[in-house]
């Protein structure tokens, strides 16, 4: 087996892995399979931890999981695939940044892991076991790679940084309703 042939193998083996994942977390949110929560249960999670509106929240992120890891394990549309399937995850890291690094704490390890996984993918292309070289690279273009990511770093940018500050905005209010509750207290 050549080096060319081992390369092949190897991103198809992780297109597979990786994308098999993606997809399975995004059918939870859309369907409830795999047990999730579906579309209602997973926009009340995504509205409780800042993403509005939830279940438009929840749709996207299901869609940008489902979709981008199917088209990854099929090495369909690479770049889009990478950079939706990375979008998605680094809105999830952003959930759970303030855990720390570790899965284990509940941090960002597992969704960041994911997340470099699909921009891997994104920038090294499917190799030859796969759709876009069977379809002579026409969804997998050179420039399509830094287009898919900046466009899909713009927007996480732009998700992730809304729903930060939703969350500064609503701090204040929970404080508020504290120093209520213990004025209350001191004067009984």
């Amino acid at each position: 087996m050549s080096s060319y042939d081992r390369r092949d193998l190897g991103l198809l083996l992780l297109r597979l892995g990786a994308g098999g994942v993606l997809a399975a977390h995004g059918a939870q949110k859309l369907f409830g399979w795999f047990g999730g929560h579906g579309i209602e249960g997973t926009g009340q999670f995504m509205e409780s931890v800042g993403y509005a509106p939830g279940k438009a929240s929840a749709t996207a992120a299901g869609l940008a999981e489902a979709g981008g890891g199917a088209l990854l394990a099929l090495g369909l549309a690479t770049p889009a695939a990478g950079a939706a399937a990375a979008g998605a995850m680094a809105g999830a890291s952003a959930v759970h940044a303030p855990n720390g690094f570790f899965n284990a704490e509940g941090g960002y390890e597992y969704a960041a892991t994911l997340a470099l996984a699909a921009t891997g993918l994104a920038v090294a292309g499917p190799g030859r076991l796969s759709l876009d070289h069977a379809l002579g690279h026409v969804f997998d273009r050179g420039w399509m790679v830094p287009t898919a990511l900046g466009v899909t770093a713009a927007a996480t940018a732009l998700v992730v940084g809304a729903r930060n500050k939703r969350l500064r905005d609503k701090k204040p209010d929970e404080q508020e309703a504290l120093f209520a509750e213990e004025e209350a207290l001191f004067r009984e």
